[in-house]
């Protein structure tokens, strides 16, 4: 399917299923979260990573508007939906402030495989256990997906838009399983380093194994 779509670009990528709460304040996205809202319409966050637009985005629905401030702008808590590719920026539109896109919606094969999330989720406790970082999924285990925790993997935003564009469950999560099986290592290295480093200085009882 092809349709037109508005567009609010940000520096972020959003994946299907992600809350993403927004203070809506610049003029054109004032106007464009206000016709959402009144038409019930999406609208689609393309990633802007280097100033630039990309081709990906997500499609994200206005759940709830928070708070209305007296100058128009808004909090806005919104949902992922769909992934798009963007065919064709319109910068122009008639009568209004926002651009938009002409999209497609790539076909997303969303079976996964429970040994290899298992895996995936082991490895990204094991990371947040060195970065000593508490955190929870509001899911059990087996219903969570590579999108519920492509963000707690510790990804840069360029590896984030790539996991984006990965049209198969699988390969998202044997993306997270590869980057994690790099990181991890170098992780707790860095740890060891700390730990080295706060050592300097400070007597230590040593032994030379009666050498």
């Amino acid at each position: 399917m092809t349709n037109f779509i508005s567009i609010f670009p940000l520096g972020v990528v959003v994946y299907p299923g992600e809350q993403l709460n927004l203070h809506v304040f610049e003029p054109r996205y004032k106007q464009l979260a206000g016709e959402c809202i009144a038409e019930k319409k999406p609208f689609g966050i393309p990633a802007v990573i280097d100033k630039k637009i990309m081709e990906y985005g997500t499609l994200v629905e206005i759940e709830q508007v928070d708070k209305l401030y007296d100058n128009g702008e808004m909090d806005i808590i919104t949902r992922g939906t769909t992934v798009f590719r963007t065919l064709e920026h319109i910068h122009t539109i008639p009568d209004k402030l926002y651009a938009g896109a002409i999209v497609n919606y790539p076909e997303n094969k969303e079976g996964g495989n429970s040994r290899l999330l298992e895996e995936v989720l082991h490895g990204i406790r094991e990371l947040h256990a060195i970065l000593q970082v508490h955190k929870t999924f509001k899911k059990d285990d087996d219903q969570l997906t590579s999108y519920d925790i492509g963000h707690h993997a510790g990804l840069s935003i360029h590896e984030e838009y790539e996991l984006l564009h990965l049209f198969y469950e699988v390969q998202r999560l044997e993306y997270l399983k590869r980057h994690l099986h790099k990181v991890i290592p170098m992780m707790a290295e860095m740890e060891k380093l700390k730990e080295r480093v706060k050592l300097n200085g400070h007597f230590r009882n040593l032994s030379a194994d009666n050498l």
